[in-house]
């Protein structure tokens, strides 16, 4: 048999944890030939390959990134697409493709799995931790320590000026990254895109953390919004799934801050710094799991899943089922924060 394997979607530390652990079970326990599509989804739509073995992904355990490429491609969206990936897997002889990505990337396999009939198992991979058929995935655990050392560098800094400073962390519609950095890191306020947030509120608690004088951190997700306006964006440009690309909110944040109270503001947009770099031990982990029971469900003829986490197990899921909602932050657990505010 011969497996393709792609990643698809934003970058995450992990991917390569996930290859790996594909193609070193797949070649030594069931024999199979693997082949890589490159850039996402972009790789089999335009016959892009590279070959995989085991000499090929040696070492690539604690690379972030990936070997393979992404991109956010949309194949449904691409004149005859869904043919010249059929025609594609044919030309390669690809019995198989495994796919390692979030809700577009795998919201397009379980569309070519139950209505094409083309062989697909899942891997989710999205760094807001927001897919709720699993309990975590990976890429998060490494973004949050990345966002709390960054938070933990900023209280000094902030501390040394008395200013505020609003850190913007990912988070398109699920605030996880925002609420355990900022739990992690002694945020004073955590805004996430769940909970419309009031700004008036905010420079309250900004104005009492300065008469107990210290300096507050202010942790937004990229996706919140203003209880009385609309979603804060540097411009209105989308991405090939109909995103909007977000980022912005945090300087309005601070401007708005600084406006208000008087005190100076500064903002620090971390981005793709948390895409980046060494996965962490957790990360690897799971990653190294999804990988070998993903090869396990094309072994067993289990197409149209993704593995997921159950507590500490790897279970099957329809991916359909997998993509049909979010993963957002439950209000109690955002009530938890609460008490740190201010």
């Amino acid at each position: 048999m011969r497996v393709g394997v792609l990643t698809g979607g934003g970058d995450c530390p992990g991917l390569n944890a996930v290859i790996r652990a594909i193609v070193r079970k797949g070649v030594q326990e069931y024999d199979y030939d693997f082949i890589g599509f490159r850039d996402g989804w972009r790789g089999p739509l335009e016959g892009e390959t590279v070959p995989l073995s085991i000499p090929a992904v040696r070492g690539i355990l604690p690379r972030g990134g990936t070997i393979l490429g992404s991109s956010r491609t949309n194949p449904l969206g691409a004149e005859h697409g869904v043919r010249r990936i059929r025609d594609n897997l044919a030309k390669y002889e690809v019995d198989s493709l495994i796919t390692i990505g979030g809700e577009d990337t795998l919201g397009v396999a379980a569309t070519l799995s139950d209505e094409h009939g083309i062989k697909c198992v899942g891997v989710p991979k999205t760094i807001d931790n927001d897919l709720s058929a699993t309990d975590y995935t990976f890429g998060f655990d490494t973004a949050v320590g990345i966002a709390t050392e960054a938070i933990d560098r900023l209280h000094t800094t902030a501390e040394s000026h008395m200013r505020v400073l609003v850190v913007e962390v990912m988070g398109r519609h699920a605030g996880w990254i925002a609420l355990h950095s900022g739990l992690a890191g002694g945020a004073n306020v955590i805004l996430i895109p769940e909970q419309r947030f009031d700004i008036g509120q905010v420079c309250a608690w900004v104005t009492s953390r300065f008469r107990a004088s210290y300096a507050p951190i202010v942790v937004v997700a990229e996706g919140a919004v203003p209880a009385q306006g609309e979603l804060i964006l540097k411009d209105g440009s989308h991405d090939s799934f109909g995103h909007v690309r977000l980022s912005g909110v945090g300087e309005w944040l601070a401007k708005e801050i600084e406006s208000r109270t008087g005190k100076e503001a500064r903002t620090t947009v971390l981005g793709h710094v948390q895409r980046g770099g060494t996965p962490s031990a957790f990360d690897r982990w799971l990653a190294t799991r999804f990988g070998l029971h993903a090869i396990d469900a094309v072994r067993d003829g289990d197409f149209g899943t993704m593995v997921a986490l159950k507590g500490t197990d790897i279970v099957r899921v329809p991916i359909a089922e997998a993509t049909a909602r979010l993963k957002t932050v439950d209000p109690a657990l955002y009530a938890e924060a609460g008490v740190f505010f201010g």
